[in-house]
């Protein structure tokens, strides 16, 4: 677990340097999820980040998966075998240059949804959909065991309009 202290980034208390690079497990084929991971330990990285693309997940409302290429517990785990951290970016928002940044085309798609705001069926559908994802990255903490030492919570949001 990541903390921090008198201006010094602490894993296990102690001064750490997060030398990260992004591999999003939903781009590569699960079978080279291992490969890929093992070659950015090999470039000297501790940490891979991924985003976690709302709209890979659950593409029909209330029907999130995790299996196959959306196996994220699966991908940690493997990082972890490779030695690596990781840092976890649910968005809702994610950008990462995906379909409607991540946000499902059926949320997009709502007469009246107002996106990134304080929309009162915004929040609800991010809250339901938190409520499935953030329990599985919950049991991945490095304090559980896990590699996950940081999650970030949605993205470039002073950038959206």
């Amino acid at each position: 677990m990541l903390t921090h202290a008198d201006g010094t980034l602490l894993r296990a208390g102690r001064p750490h340097r997060v030398l990260a690079g992004s591999l999003h497990y939903f781009r590569v084929h699960p079978a080279q999820w291992a490969d890929r991971l093992h070659r950015l330990a090999a470039l000297g990285l501790n940490t891979v980040d991924t985003y976690v693309p709302w709209n890979f997940h659950e593409r029909v409302p209330g029907k999130a998966g995790f299996d196959g290429w959306r196996d994220l517990p699966r991908f940690a785990a493997l990082a972890q075998e490779a030695g690596l951290d990781v840092i976890v970016r649910p968005g809702p928002y994610i950008c990462a240059e995906w379909d409607n940044g991540g946000l499902p085309a059926w949320l997009t798609g709502t007469p009246g949804m107002l996106l990134r705001t304080c929309h009162g069926p915004f929040l609800d559908a991010v809250a339901r959909w938190f409520d499935e994802l953030i329990p599985r990255v919950a049991a991945l903490q490095a304090g559980r065991g896990g590699p996950v030492v940081a999650v970030q919570i949605e993205n470039e949001y002073g950038s959206h309009g």
